[in-house]
């Protein structure tokens, strides 16, 4: 359409131009995106001033979580992923670039030219999304970075639990050795013992060298110890990219038994549980994806506008075109559908998920019922059973009542006992934290003030 060489046209395109450009495009009411979500373990670790330096002493469970979710390198690039997220909800709300044009008429015609029938025009076009396109592709983005919070809560989350079995291990490592240094004992004063008695002659030198074996043997298990509990303190400060640990003592109780609340009060506390939770914001980006395939079926619309110069009236015009795509063939009636049956398929997977989680509860909580039973009987019954009948055939064996081979036998099965009744506190310790991994939750919320314990004490 041509308007005629009244300058004043100029504004009113301007105007119509101005008014179509943003009468669609803007964001309706309560689709701006909400607050960067922080995760609440994270913000906890950088706001705390003591997650910035491992301590050279004791260290507590707390502690070596805070150091892994602050300075864990994984954590790290994850957190930038996590960034690039909110980039492309900034990406998604940027309007289309407009477009100038520049064109002139009858250049390749000389008796025109001549003439001065010469046309140049100056437009600029400017695309319009119809059908709230650019809100439904706002909301979309919103959604794919509420879903990285959720990935990266999730990773903080196995972070957790690596940092808490690593810790296990330590303190798993501190009473193996701490129970050689005390089997180290017992086995010199028993081949003390028996050298006494050879040297009374009241038993054979071939019982002196059996005791002086199982002397090294023990000094043997001892060295080994210390060499685990080395490899384990390494894999804990290697958490918080640290491969020389600085801390000297891992302080924790593994006597610790936790009462689990009731399977409902578990399966409710389970929707914090990152894994469950971001279900929900998956399926409010798969509506945001229906809801963009519809708008996308609403052509869009172009408006230019321009000024042309004649030449050979020494005259100015004003120009403005309006186009639009005739929804024909292509209403986007597949993109819909698709979009249609992912959504479908999400809701099932977070029924597939739910039922997934609410099950691995189930067995977990079956898990450390049996191994509490296990290490009640034998914290109350085996192992004192066993330190009670080493502690008689020792004494029994210096006044001549036993044999050599009863006081090793006695040695050999508390061995295994202590052995026994560590490794069932370990696994509980671990099952208990990976069922906090389960539920999203704490089930233990003083581990920083709790104090270590020896195993094996009742004797």
């Amino acid at each position: 359409m041509m308007c005629k060489t009244d300058p004043r046209p100029g504004p009113v395109v301007a105007a119509v131009l101005g008014f179509l450009l943003f009468a669609d495009l803007a964001l309706p009411a309560g689709t701006q995106p909400p607050p960067t979500r922080e995760p609440a373990a994270r913000a906890a670790a950088d706001q705390s001033s003591f997650a910035s330096e491992e301590p050279i002493g004791e260290i507590t469970l707390s502690r070596a979580q805070a150091l892994a979710l602050a300075h864990n390198s994984e954590l790290m690039s994850f957190a930038r992923g996590f960034g690039a997220s909110e980039a492309a909800v900034v990406r998604a709300g940027v309007l289309p670039n407009p477009v100038l044009g520049v064109a002139s008429e009858n250049l390749g015609n000389n008796r025109l030219k001549e003439n001065g029938d010469q046309a140049n025009a100056l437009q600029l076009g400017q695309l319009i999304e119809l059908g709230g396109k650019r809100a439904a592709r706002v909301k979309l983005a919103e959604t794919g970075r509420d879903l990285a919070a959720w990935d990266y809560q999730a990773k903080q989350a196995d972070m957790i639990l690596r940092v808490s079995v690593a810790f296990i291990d330590v303190l798993i490592g501190q009473h193996r050795q701490s129970l050689a240094k005390e089997s180290l004992v017992l086995a010199r004063a028993f081949a003390d013992s028996v050298s006494k008695r050879v040297a009374a002659g009241k038993a054979s030198p071939v019982e002196e060298t059996k005791a002086r074996l199982s002397l090294y043997s023990v000094e043997v298990e001892l060295e080994q110890a210390k060499r685990e509990l080395a490899a384990a303190r390494q894999r804990l400060s290697s958490l918080w990219n640290n491969p020389a640990p600085r801390f000297e003592t891992a302080v924790g109780d593994l006597e610790r038994i936790v009462d689990l609340p009731s399977r409902e009060q578990l399966f409710s506390r389970a929707r914090a549980n990152p894994d469950l939770a971001r279900w929900g914001t998956e399926i409010a980006q798969r509506d945001a994806a229906v809801d963009l395939a519809k708008a996308k079926g609403t052509p869009d619309l172009t408006l230019t506008g321009g000024v042309a110069r004649f030449s050979q009236f020494n005259d100015t015009a004003y120009t403005i075109g309006i186009s639009i795509p005739i929804p024909l063939f292509d209403r986007n009636r597949g993109g819909i559908l698709e979009a249609t049956r992912l959504l479908d398929k999400t809701v099932d997977q977070k029924r597939a998920a739910e039922n997934r989680v609410y099950t691995e509860i189930n067995n977990a909580e079956q898990r450390l019922a049996a191994i509490r039973v296990e290490i009640e009987t034998l914290r109350t019954s085996i192992l004192p059973g066993a330190q009670s009948a080493f502690d008689a055939t020792r004494k029994g064996y210096e006044l001549g009542k036993f044999g050599f081979i009863d006081v090793i036998d006695a040695q050999r099965t508390l061995s295994l006992v202590r052995s026994q009744y560590l490794g069932a506190l370990a696994n509980y310790q671990r099952g208990v934290r990976e069922f906090e991994r389960l539920i999203g939750d704490d089930l233990v919320t003083d581990t920083s003030a709790i104090t270590e314990k020896q195993v094996g004490d009742q004797k």
